[in-house]
């Protein structure tokens, strides 16, 4: 059931007439079926898998508050959430590479291919019902007593798939209060909602029509066409993933309920740094504190730290997919955050540090960053290694003309919309359109006129229902 259905609208509807009819202390049973059947639409049988991850992170929480043996409990809730993310999601990988490895030491060893289905957002609900038994096990949260608000907060269904990955602290809370319906917190929601499904269904999905052709078969394209094509997934990736995490933000928004940020302008970013602050906010934040933090962060040799920013990073790329080239991609990603901290400092020894504050600075390191953060996407999208080498080398020796798609106008509307895009982002970053939760300093006419243009724009340029590029992780 994808939020770009009417099949979604409908359930969406009849929960929402039916949250607001119920008493307070029934809403919580309501939302936990309805995350349940949200999610069982896909495949039935993997609510079960989302229902043993949550019952054994919920009551191995239970145990690890009492102090005796927590370590071991640990270990359990760990093994049982991560095996299921390891085969489904990693068996392949993890068997083709080991028949790689024993090649190359003349025992090639061809194992048979596991035949299974990827559940859907098991990377994100695994980690969201993880973070919760960490916190107990650092002492930073109390368990939950009730087990349904528990199950509910993994479940939850505006963010279940593709995120933001919350934080227990942060959703059970806003369970325990009571909501009336707020017409201005609605139509606040439905502004983020309808954003949202003009990034994915009229930006991202036209977008996808001309890289996915591309990045398909790159061999029989020039260098210019993939990197246009690079230029398009670009883009594309942002509006399918920032537009999923707005709409799930306006869900629950309509609801009473607010989720953390997970995108801010991150391709107005001047450092690598400071993207990783504005892109996959809950992710990087998670990585940060599970596993960036628990190795010793910055507080450690220079050796060791520099270890240390690899394995996030190359962890990060390994979630994203079961492929060398995810782990190339955050191998890239660490490299330049490397970089740039050995630049910044450089520049700092040699009392520059007034350059780096320059507004100049900033924007000339904007565009420089976009293109070392789109150069990385190529391995993101490619199947393989051996294609990524392929299109980065068509792109160097730049022969040929530009192929315009099936039609040049489809592809000039494309770039018209990424204007547009560019153009929404400047103003965000002024104040005049509102991210998420914050107030626009336009006026309330101009924001309407702006939600009916969006509106309208749906209707006559949305391309198609598309599953979003991030339920695959």
């Amino acid at each position: 059931m994808l939020f770009n259905s009417w099949e979604f609208v409908g359930f969406f509807l009849v929960v929402l007439g039916l949250f607001f009819s119920l008493p307070h202390r029934f809403r919580i049973y309501l939302l936990l079926s309805a995350s349940y059947y949200f999610y069982m639409s896909w495949r039935w049988e993997f609510g079960f898998l989302m229902l043993a991850v949550s019952l054994s992170n919920f009551y191995v929480g239970r145990q690890v508050a009492k102090g005796k043996n927590k370590g071991w409990w640990m270990v359990l809730t760990s093994t049982i959430s991560v095996l299921p993310l390891l085969y489904y999601k990693y068996g392949n990988f993890i068997l083709d590479s080991v028949g790689d490895l024993s090649g190359m030491f003349g025992k090639p060893t061809d194992f048979p291919e596991l035949q299974v289905i990827l559940p859907v957002g098991i990377s994100f609900f695994t980690f969201q019902a993880l973070s919760y038994s960490i916190d107990i096990y650092r002492g930073k949260i109390q368990p939950e007593p009730s087990v349904v608000k528990f199950l509910t907060f993994v479940a939850f269904f505006p963010q279940l798939v593709a995120g933001p990955i919350e934080r227990t602290d942060h959703i059970i809370p806003q369970f325990d209060r009571e909501k009336k319906f707020d017409l201005s917190e609605a139509v606040a929601g439905m502004k983020i909602f309808v954003w949202g499904l003009f990034k994915k269904v009229v930006i991202a999905d036209r977008l996808a029509m001309y890289s996915d052709t591309v990045f398909t078969n790159p061999d029989s394209h020039t260098g210019p066409t993939l990197a246009l094509g690079t230029i398009f997934f670009t883009f594309q990736i942002y509006c399918d993933f920032s537009g999923y995490s707005d709409m799930a933000v306006g869900i629950a928004r309509v609801f009473g309920f607010r989720l953390m940020q997970n995108f801010n302008l991150p391709y107005l970013s001047s450092s690598i740094a400071e993207f990783w602050k504005r892109w996959h906010i809950s992710l990087s934040s998670w990585f940060g504190d599970y596993l960036y933090i628990p190795l010793g962060g910055n507080r450690v040799s220079v050796p060791r730290w520099i270890a240390n920013i690899f394995i996030v990073f190359l962890v990060s790329g390994l979630w994203h997919g079961a492929n060398w080239t995810f782990v190339v991609w955050g191998g890239l990603h660490a490299s330049y955050y490397l970089l740039e901290y050995i630049g910044t400092q450089s520049l700092n020894l040699l009392g520059l540090s007034h350059w780096i504050k320059s507004l100049v600075y900033r924007w000339i390191k904007v565009p420089v960053v976009f293109l070392l953060v789109a150069f990385a996407w190529i391995f993101f999208r490619a199947n393989s290694l051996d294609q990524a080498f392929l299109i980065i080398g068509k792109i160097a020796a730049w022969q040929g003309s530009v192929w315009w798609g099936s039609s040049a106008i489809t592809s000039l509307l494309s770039l018209a919309l990424i204007g547009l895009l560019i153009a929404v982002m400047l103003l965000q970053a002024k104040g005049w359109i509102g991210i998420y939760y914050q107030k626009s300093k336009a006026p309330s006419w101009v924001s309407f006129i702006a939600f009916l243009g969006l509106l309208l724009g749906i209707s006559l340029f949305g391309v198609s229902s598309n599953a979003f590029i991030y339920f695959q992780f």
